[in-house]
Order: C-alpha cells, then sequence, then structure tokens
C-alpha cells in the first residue's frame, strides 16, 4: 500500500507541490505534524538519519520524551551511485557509508537539486585514511554522482524536519549510512567481500542503536570508528593512533549482546555469499524503478524534479540487483 501511495503522490506534476518563492522555509506538512503528536514528538526535537543503499531507503528517526528515539518516517530513495562500500576518492561516484553530523550550516537552501545538506565527508577518520571528496549530499530529484537523492517532493520534507529540529536546539544532527541492514543474515550474505570488516565496524554502532535506540557517540582510533567509548578528559585526537588503554567498554557490551541475540555476523545454515558489486552503478528503490521501467527516464524526471533533472544512468538503475522481498 506504500508503495502505491508513492505512486500516487508522484505520479501528478510535482512542481504544482515545490514551485514557491521561499522552498527552505516550507513548513513541515501538516500530517507529518499530526503523526508527531501523537507519537508525543514535537518539530523541535532531536532527530537522527539512517540510509541504506541496498534498500534504498531513508529513514528520520526522532527522540522522545523519555530520551529514547522512535521511527517517524521512511523515504524511499530515488538515485544513489556507486557500489556498496565506503567512498575513498574524489570521481569514485561512491555515496559514502559511515557516521556524519550535519549542523545548521550545512543544510543548503539554494541547492542546483531543489533542496540539500551536506552529509560532511570526508570525515575526521576518513580523512586521516587520505580519503577524499567534497559536497556528499543528500538531495532532490533522481540523480547521482556520489549523492543520494530522494526527489525534490522527498527532500522538501527531510530539508524542513532537519531545519526545525536544528531550530529546535540540536547542535547537529547524526546521520548513520549504511550499505544495507546489518543483520545476521546480510552480513553473512557480505561474509566474502572485500569491505567485510568495515562493515563489522560499522555494525557495532548499528547495534547499540538497535538494542537501546539512543543515538551512539562517535569516536575514532586505531583507524576506525569506536563506539561510546569514554576516553577521560580527551578523545583521541589522532584517528589513527592506538586506542588509549581500556576504555569504558559499556556500548561494546550492549552491542555484543544484542548481535548475539540475533546471531552475531556468522554464517546462517542455508545462506550464501553474494558480491556487493554485483551493482553496475548504484541503485534505485524499487516502486521507483517500477516506474522507470514503465514511463521511461523522461517522465520519471518530471515526475521528481520541479526541473525536470534528468535521471541519472537509467539502465544502471534498471540494473540493480536488489529486490523489495529480500
Amino acid at each position: 500500500m506504500a508503495l502505491i501511495a508513492l505512486s500516487a503522490v508522484i505520479s501528478g506534476c510535482v512542481s504544482t507541490v515545490l514551485e514557491v518563492d521561499n522552498k527552505s522555509a516550507q513548513p513541515i506538512p501538516a500530517k507529518l505534524v499530526g503523526e508527531m503528536s501523537k507519537r508525543k514528538m514535537s518539530p523541535a526535537d532531536p532527530i537522527l538519519v539512517r540510509i541504506f543503499k541496498q534498500e534504498s531507503e531513508l529513514e528520520i528517526w526522532k527522540r522522545k520524551r523519555t530520551g529514547r528515539y522512535a521511527l517517524l518516517k521512511t523515504y524511499p530513495m530515488c538515485r544513489w551511485s556507486g557500489k556498496l562500500g565506503p567512498k575513498k576518492k574524489d570521481g569514485d561516484r561512491q555515496a559514502p557509508e559511515g557516521f556524519y553530523h550535519v549542523s545548521a550550516s550545512m543544510l543548503n537552501p539554494n541547492s542546483q537539486y531543489y533542496l540539500s545538506f551536506n552529509l560532511g565527508y570526508p570525515n575526521r577518520l576518513e580523512s586521516a585514511l587520505g580519503y577524499d571528496g567534497e559536497a556528499l549530499m543528500v538531495h532532490g530529484a533522481c540523480s547521482s554522482s556520489g549523492c543520494y537523492a530522494l526527489t525534490d517532493q522527498g527532500v522538501a520534507e527531510i530539508y524542513a524536519v532537519a531545519r526545525e529540529a536544528l531550530r529546535g536546539g540540536q547542535a547537529a544532527f547524526q546521520v548513520q549510512a549504511f550499505p544495507f541492514r546489518m543483520t545476521a543474515e546480510n552480513m553473512a550474505k557480505n561474509r566474502n567481500d572485500p569491505n567485510f570488516s568495515f562493515w563489522a565496524d560499522l555494525k557495532r554502532g548499528y547495534d547499540i542503536f538497535e538494542a537501546n535506540k539512543r543515538q551512539p557517540k562517535v569516536s575514532y582510533c586505531d583507524g576506525r570508528y569506536v563506539f561510546d567509548a569514554e576516553f577521560g578528559a580527551d578523545e583521541p585526537s589522532d584517528p589513527l593512533a592506538a586506542c588509549p588503554p581500556q576504555p569504558n567498554a559499556e556500548g561494546l557490551a550492549v552491542a555484543t549482546s544484542f548481535e548475539n541475540s540475533t546471531g552475531g555476523v556468522g554464517t546462517p545454515a542455508g545462506s550464501r555469499a553474494i558480491s556487493a558489486h554485483a551493482y553496475s552503478d548504484g541503485g534505485m528503490h524499487p516502486s521507483f524503478r517500477k516506474l522507470l521501467r514503465n514511463r521511461g527516464a523522461k517522465d520519471l524526471a518530471k515526475m521528481t524534479s520541479v526541473t525536470a533533472v534528468p535521471v541519472s544512468r537509467p539502465d544502471a538503475a534498471l540494473a540493480d540487483p536488489h529486490s523489495a522481498n529480500e
């Protein structure tokens, strides 16, 4: 039913909804504000964003009065580029994977793709590892060369939710970008991928959030992410240096406990290893892929962008190996 509703929304002319003088000031839709109210949330409450490449979905979570986050809404992603795996160099078309923090200064009301916010790639760890690139965004339309494209209508709503959370006092919201939903089954399927150790690292942060619905504290040392560790007065200054001895491991214990309860990252019986590099160039949510197949790239561009920004590499989008039923 959600996919039917999506098709109904974007099958009309997107410009009739979004052609306004001050697009960055558009209010959060009343229906979504109503959902917040029902869940005892307010527009000013902090948010957290999770992105999943394989599933081509972006989630917005909001913090409730209990201090825990709850899922507010899941948005289908129209386009991302590259393959599963981290971004390492400028021009590789890779959409980044990792943990990022977005402040108000990183919102772009004048984006060429309607509205956008910068993920902040490379973060301190990525910079220390020598990774480079810039202007990696979540933005509108259905075109990507290293960004996450959510359509003009989708990004307008996401932008408004983020803007109000930042106005409400949140200094920066955390973005967690993953190759896929980091279940034991998905980890097992990708166990032979060269990125597996990196993904196992990301999974620790994923599991902490899954276990207690609280934003994990992110640190960098030993050339990797470290989550919920207390290092005393000073955070590690060199992401590549060895971690200080015996950091507080409470958060990791929570993650390990949750991971064990779901089978860890071992190989479930009957599972098969797959190659993440089956992607020829990025992916597209199955709902948009169906529209692309049935209506063509020109129509999809008109449906997803006020200015009819062309769909990037439509043949590659049609070749996306991921099925919504997986």
